[in-house]
Order: C-alpha cells, then sequence, then structure tokens
C-alpha cells in the first residue's frame, strides 16, 4: 500500500523544503520591489519594517543579495540601493516583452525607409524607457541610444506621447507639469491632432521624432527616429515623419489596435 504523504513531507516521506525556499524568494522579491524611482534608498530599519521580520534576518538577506549584486550598501549613508545585475534582469525582462518581437521587422523597415536609427520604448511606470534600437544607417555620423535608457517624461517627444495618450492616473505628476507649461498644453494638444511629437533639443543637435504603439485601445510603447537636426525635419507632415506614423500604425494593427490610428481618452 502507498505510503500517503504527511504534510510537510515531500515524497517518500521526505522532508518538504518547498515551503521556506518560496518563502526565502518571497522575502527576497519583497525587498527587491521596495525599491522604487521615487525611492531608491533604503535603511536596514525601512527594510526590516517592509518585510516584517526581525533585524538580524532582514540583515541575512541584504548580505545575500549584497552577494548576487542584486543589493548595494553605502556605508557613508548606511543606506541600500538596487544592485547592478538588476539592470541586466531589467534589460532581459524588457528584451522579452511580446512588443520587442513583434516590433523588430517593422523597425528593420523603417530603418532602410528613413536612413535613420530607429528606437522602440515602452512605459515602466514611471518614464519611458528604450527596449530596442536600430542604427545599422548609412549617415558618416550615426546617432546610437542605450538600450535601458530612461527619458524624461515632459522634454522627450516619447514621454510627450505617453503623457497625452495614458490614462491620467497611471501618470499623476501631468496635471501639474501641465498647469506649469503652456508650451506642453499646446503640444498634447497638437500630438492627439497629428499622432506625432517632435523634439530638437538646443544643446545635441538631436532631433527625435516619435509616434505611438497601442495595443488594442491602449498605447503599450512609441516608435522614434532619432537623428541629427541637419538629417530629420521638424515638419510632422515631412515624407519622414509620415513613414514613421505609417509603421507605428501598421504594429498598432499587428498588436490588435482595430484601425492603427491613435486616440485618447
Amino acid at each position: 500500500m502507498a505510503t500517503k504523504a504527511q504534510p510537510g513531507t515531500g515524497e517518500q516521506g521526505a522532508p518538504d523544503t518547498t515551503a521556506p525556499t518560496i518563502q526565502t524568494v518571497q522575502r527576497a522579491a519583497l525587498i527587491l520591489g521596495s525599491f522604487t524611482v521615487g525611492k531608491p534608498h533604503m535603511s536596514l530599519n525601512e527594510i526590516t519594517a517592509r518585510l516584517g521580520a526581525s533585524k538580524a534576518t532582514a540583515h541575512r538577506y541584504t548580505k545575500a543579495l549584497r552577494a548576487a549584486n542584486l543589493l548595494r550598501y553605502d556605508e557613508r549613508t548606511s543606506l541600500y540601493s538596487l544592485g547592478p545585475q538588476v539592470l541586466t534582469l531589467a534589460t532581459a525582462a524588457r528584451a522579452g516583452l511580446p512588443i520587442v518581437a513583434a516590433a523588430e521587422p517593422y523597425m528593420e523597415e523603417l530603418v532602410r525607409r528613413v536612413d535613420e536609427t530607429i528606437v522602440l520604448s515602452v512605459w515602466d511606470g514611471e518614464s519611458p524607457t528604450v527596449v530596442r534600437s536600430v542604427d545599422n544607417t548609412d549617415h558618416m555620423v550615426r546617432i546610437s541610444v542605450r538600450v535601458g535608457s530612461r527619458l524624461d517624461l515632459t522634454s522627450s517627444a516619447q514621454g510627450r506621447i505617453f503623457l497625452t495618450f495614458l490614462p491620467p492616473d497611471q501618470v499623476p505628476a501631468l496635471p501639474r507639469s501641465v498647469r506649469k507649461s503652456s508650451e506642453l498644453t499646446e503640444e498634447l494638444d497638437a500630438i492627439r491632432q497629428h499622432g506625432l511629437s517632435v523634439n530638437s533639443p538646443a544643446v545635441n543637435g538631436v532631433r527625435t521624432i516619435a509616434a505611438p504603439i497601442f495595443e488594442g485601445d491602449k498605447i503599450s510603447g512609441t516608435l522614434a527616429v532619432v537623428g541629427t537636426t541637419a538629417t530629420v525635419p521638424d515638419d510632422v507632415k515631412s515624407p519622414m515623419a509620415q513613414a514613421l506614423l505609417e509603421t507605428a500604425r501598421a504594429l498598432s494593427q499587428r498588436l490588435g489596435n482595430s484601425d492603427g490610428v491613435p486616440t485618447a481618452d
């Protein structure tokens, strides 16, 4: 007759170590998840409170996470922050997003059409983050954009696209930003009309044109052309801008948007 496993035991009556292992993973995830852009540093006391365990237990977890480069510790301030391995994992996670695989052929085709760097960004909860960049152009001066770069919410073309089409409750800082800048208010209205944002920072000679990508009726990313002010026109009706808009709409249709046409609440 087969022996029935008792609670707390594994197969053939062996002690079940699954529960402690799961608790260890859950606690490590809780610690790492406590760090945010708004709170990038935490003390051991704060981590202990989040963990709901003893200070000695919290210290053991932080020590293990530091050894794995998932946490770093500043002896001068006695504060913890996320370690470099988190950036590697974040980049790998973003690279696995369905939108990245779906966008790949559209980005390659757009590079061939406009001969400029093409950048795909997604919303990370607080700002646009670059998840793919294709810069195999024929220009002598080539603009490269680092994957993992976080873009400014109000000054970048990609950020303004997200400001325009994200639900207001996902961008709590939006009302304050709009009130402080009449130029930003006008720009967001213009983006709703033509579906494009153009950004030309005076300091670096780089120009970006961005368009929204929708999954269903919700924005899921932005597609952007990035080049110099000499090669990328600032006219939203230029052939380059229209090629970007056509590509973004085609990709949106591929991802389930009914007609690929930008719509905002």
